[in-house]
């Protein structure tokens, strides 16, 4: 008997991981769509929503009988551009695509790596490889599609208020992504221990191999 044969998954755990599998292609799907909804509203230039982060920001809030007003501190906000020029459409669409493309990779390494499991082969070279491009790519385009989001805004502030909106220029949220990387750096290393203990097991089976 092989040993892919008798490190197959079970039954349930092989339809658990093509539940799985289905879930993260219907996920995928569905941010690409809105991701491309997204750009079209972006080329269009017209009426454009743009997503905001204020420093320091506060406004004024009606109460529903239209009495009184009462103060806020706000985080963020929603601004619609009636009219937006290249300078912030190109940063938006690019932060898009490179959404895009990090949750095609992504889902698409994990696809890989499930379609090897349940083949029976779960620590190899080339599965990890595949965590390691899924991990780096999420770590990499999650920064770059935030990157160019905060220039989509950044221009928009520019072109409507001229500056005089007092907006984050650049928002970083370190604890979260260096959790993330944490994360990354342990799955790595589980699959680089659990292919090379798997490769010396594999050439002791062959060393010993005829000797019982």
């Amino acid at each position: 008997m092989s040993t892919s044969h008798q490190n197959r998954p079970s039954l349930g755990d092989r339809w658990s991981i093509a539940a799985f599998s289905i879930a993260g292609g219907a996920i995928a799907a569905w941010i690409g769509v809105s991701a491309v909804m997204r750009i079209i509203v972006l080329a269009g230039g017209t009426n454009v929503p743009v997503t905001l982060e204020f420093v320091d920001g506060v406004a004024d809030v009606a109460l529903t009988d239209g009495s009184a007003t009462v103060p806020m501190e706000l985080d963020r906000g929603i601004l619609v551009a009636p009219q937006l020029t290249p300078i912030a459409i190109v940063p938006g669409i690019l932060g898009q695509l490179a959404l895009i493309i990090t949750v095609v990779t992504i889902v698409g390494c994990l696809l890989l790596l499930s379609r090897s499991i349940i083949g029976g082969r779960v620590f190899s070279r080339r599965n990890t490889a595949l965590v390691a491009t899924a991990g780096l790519t999420g770590l990499i385009g999650a920064a770059a599609a935030r990157f160019f989001d905060n220039m989509l805004a950044n221009a928009t502030v520019s072109l409507m208020t001229e500056n005089r909106l007092d907006t984050a220029v650049l928002t970083v949220e370190p604890f979260t992504w260096i959790l993330a990387a944490f994360i990354v750096a342990v799955i790595m290393t589980a699959f680089t221990v659990g292919d090379r203990l798997q490769r010396e097991k594999s050439a002791l089976e062959k060393e010993t191999e005829g000797l019982v």
